[in-house]
C-alpha cells in the first residue's frame, strides 16, 4: 500500500489546527488518523495534536496481526474514546482551553478492508473506478437538516450554518462515534481529509486529481485546488492507496 499525505495552512489562516499521522502496522496493514481542531487561541491545535498523538501510540501498541474485524473495531472506537479523555481533561485544567475540541477520523486498512470510526465533519471516501464514495456521515447541524428533508444537499453546500458539527473529541465524556468497514480491492484508493478540502472542492475534484496513477502529486494536487478556490480553512490529505 502506498500512503500520500499533505497538510496547509490554507489562505485566510494564521495557525494550521489540523494534524494527521499515517504509517504502518504489523501484518502489512497501515493507519490514518487525520483530525481538525478547534477553539480559541492555541487551544484547536492542541486539541488535534493531542488526539494524533494518543490514537497513534495507541495504534501501534494494541494493533496486532491477524485481529478479527470485531477486534479492529473496539480498537478504534477504543481509541477515539481515550483521545476524547485526554482532550476533555486538558479542557478542563486551563481555562484557556476552555472550548476545545477536534474532529477525528481513525483508518486501519488490512489486506481486505478499510476500518474507519470517526467524529464530526472530517470525512473518508473509498475512490473505485472513477466514483467518489463518501464512507463517513458528517455529524453536522446541516447534514442533520438534509436527512430531516429542511434542506436539499444542494444548499447545504452554502448553508450558514455549515460549519457547526454535532460531535467532536473533548467536548463531552461520550462523544458519538461512528463505525464503519469497508472493502478496498486492489488500485482504489482511500482518502482522508479535513473540511478545508471538501468545502473547497467537489467529489468530482477529487477524482481528477488522483486518476493518473502520479501518487506522488495527488495530495499537491488537491490542496492546491482548494487553495485556489478559496482556501477558507487548514486543509489536511491523506491517501491510501490499495
Amino acid at each position: 500500500m502506498i500512503i500520500s499525505s499533505k497538510s496547509d495552512l490554507g489562505r485566510k489562516r494564521e495557525e494550521n489546527q489540523d494534524a494527521y499521522a499515517a504509517g504502518e502496522l504489523a501484518g502489512g496493514a497501515v493507519y490514518a488518523l487525520v483530525c481538525d481542531g478547534m477553539g480559541g487561541a492555541q487551544a484547536g491545535a492542541l486539541a488535534s495534536s493531542t488526539a494524533v498523538k494518543t490514537m497513534r501510540e495507541r495504534l501501534l501498541s494494541a494493533y496486532r496481526a491477524g485481529m478479527s474485524d470485531l477486534s479492529i473495531k473496539s480498537l478504534l472506537v477504543s481509541t477515539i474514546e481515550l483521545a476524547n479523555k485526554e482532550i476533555y481533561a486538558l479542557s478542563l485544567s486551563d481555562q484557556a482551553n476552555e472550548g476545545m475540541g477536534t474532529t477525528a477520523v481513525a483508518v486501519i486498512v488490512n489486506e481486505d478492508y478499510a476500518f474507519i470510526a470517526h467524529a464530526g465533519d472530517s470525512r473518508a471516501y473509498r475512490i473505485a473506478d472513477g466514483v467518489p464514495i463518501q464512507l463517513t456521515r458528517d455529524h453536522s447541524v446541516v447534514q442533520r437538516m438534509v436527512e430531516n428533508g429542511e434542506i436539499t444537499p444542494e444548499e447545504a453546500v452554502t448553508h450558514p450554518q455549515k460549519h457547526i458539527i454535532t460531535s467532536a473529541l473533548g467536548v463531552e465524556n461520550t462523544p458519538k462515534i461512528d463505525f464503519c468497514q469497508e472493502p478496498l480491492e486492489d488500485g482504489e484508493l482511500l482518502l482522508i481529509c479535513t473540511d478545508g478540502l471538501t468545502n473547497y472542492t467537489t467529489p468530482a475534484d477529487l477524482v481528477n486529481c488522483t486518476s493518473d496513477g502520479e501518487y506522488h502529486r495527488y495530495c499537491d494536487r488537491l490542496v492546491d485546488l482548494a487553495n485556489s478556490n478559496g482556501g477558507g480553512d487548514n486543509i489536511t490529505v491523506v491517501i491510501i492507496e490499495k
